[in-house]
């Protein structure tokens, strides 16, 4: 049972989150999160943005968390996706996405039927982008492994890039009190270099009317207005102007010839120290460069393999335009803009589905999105309190409901996740 008091390590006032998942969910996130205690409200610069108001434990062992029904994000963090504003159904890189907040943040953006590839070349933070995407359920995502500035994508490809690079942190001093010294005076050096080369880069991938939102989470000049300056000049890239988000302090830029960048954070509303502009490539706006041929290592499942996925409790028509491929018994689903943007040759990673051993489908327990309807029929696990949901976690069973391999589990009549079924008792597993 939880505990009404204030969580003891809680030293962020206005910690934030957002919500990581469909609309359709929102409520049972809401849901989860008053029934362990919390209070929150919302943001004023989007609808997805909410402030915590009483912590009664820390939020990132609550169960809207636990499931990826929430992200927790920085405030400030959470603009560089919302200021890109890609369109529904459109394509966009992310082009160094490690943790994932941003890049999740885009996949809601652009809906289904939009795509997200999210880069990481460092192995360790790549498996934590991948976790989090797919704790989040981003369906309609990919990622992949390379130096982002010879990330081996066709140029012209892309109609937003997100550009989020490695930068020396400046806008952290409240959390990483040494940081400036760290990056003090000419030690940038190497970090300039590199956001250069990468804003090169994004300038190739983009087409002519496309857009690429810079964004550090430093206040350093040298790496904010002097690179947008570069990219204005020896890139022929244009600045946009971007509105002033509510709720933001807002900073006037170094450059006075750069006014509508964004320099935020660091007032009473909290958040970290953020810098942002859009920039756009000049020309008459094209379509993305496609690809004509398509080929994996995998194959794509047959009808019989499909009908086998059906009765692992995978509903099919929820996925977004696609295919699922099978890798050696590895599930994996491929976004059709996937299959038209990423070059044959690239190596990367679609987005894990379950596992199939020849027989039978195992599906994933925590892909929330695909478990057929409440309402369907399908076998269903319905509890009305969060300790149960909390005793599943730490390996208790519940009864359950019918006999089978799986049952889903649903929080008040809504769906939450996928429980494994041995003899008449359900249990929380996500191996």
């Amino acid at each position: 049972m939880h505990k009404n008091t204030p969580y003891s390590n809680q030293q962020e006032p206005g910690r934030t989150f957002r919500m990581a998942c469909r609309a359709q969910d929102h409520e049972l996130a809401r849901e989860l999160l008053n029934a362990q205690g919390y209070t929150f409200t919302q943001e004023s610069f989007s609808d997805l943005a909410f402030a915590l108001t009483s912590e009664p434990q820390a939020l990132g062992g609550s169960l809207a968390n636990r499931f990826g029904l929430i992200y927790i994000q920085d405030r400030s963090s959470m603009l560089p996706p919302l200021m890109l504003n890609p369109k529904p159904g459109e394509a966009v890189l992310d082009m160094c996405a490690s943790p994932g907040g941003k890049t999740g943040l885009l996949s809601l953006l652009v809906g289904p039927e939009g795509f997200v590839i999210g880069n990481e070349p460092n192995p360790a933070r790549l498996e934590t982008l991948r976790r989090n995407l797919h704790r989040n359920n981003a369906l309609n995502s990919a990622t992949c492994s390379f130096n982002g500035e010879e990330i081996p994508l066709e140029d012209e490809s892309f109609q937003s890039i997100l550009l989020d690079p490695p930068c020396s942190g400046w806008g952290t001093v409240n959390k990483n009190p040494n940081v400036i010294d760290m990056w003090s005076g000419d030690k940038t050096e190497p970090l300039e270099k590199l956001q250069r080369k990468l804003l090169e880069r994004a300038a190739e991938l983009l087409v002519p009317g496309g857009h690429v939102l810079y964004s550090t989470c430093t206040t350093n000049p040298r790496e904010n207005e002097d690179q947008v300056d570069f990219a204005i000049r020896e890139l022929g890239l244009e600045l946009e102007p971007l509105e002033h988000p509510e709720g933001f302090t807002v900073d006037k830029p170094t450059l006075a010839h750069l006014e509508g960048v964004l320099r935020v954070g660091g007032g009473q509303e909290g958040g970290q120290g953020f810098f942002l502009a859009r920039l756009k490539k000049p020309g008459t706006p094209v379509a993305p460069k496609r690809q004509d041929k398509f080929s994996l290592p995998g194959k794509p499942l047959t009808r019989a393999e499909k009908e086998l996925c059906t009765a692992a409790g995978i509903d099919l028509d929820a996925l977004p335009p696609g295919e699922i491929y099978n890798f050696g018994g590895k599930l994996f689903f491929i976004h059709e803009q996937a299959m038209r943007i990423i070059p044959s040759d690239m190596r990367w990673q679609g987005v894990p589905i379950g596992k199939y051993n020849g027989k039978k489908v195992k599906a994933d327990a925590r892909l929330r999105s695909l478990l057929p309807s409440v309402e369907s029929g399908a076998p269903y696990v319905d509890v009305e309190s969060v300790e149960t949901i909390e005793a599943l976690f730490s390996g208790q069973s519940i009864p359950a409901p019918a006999k089978g391999n799986w049952a889903g589990l649903a929080f008040k009549g809504k769906a939450l996740a996928r429980l494994v079924v041995k003899g008449s008792r359900a249990l929380w597993s996500d191996r």
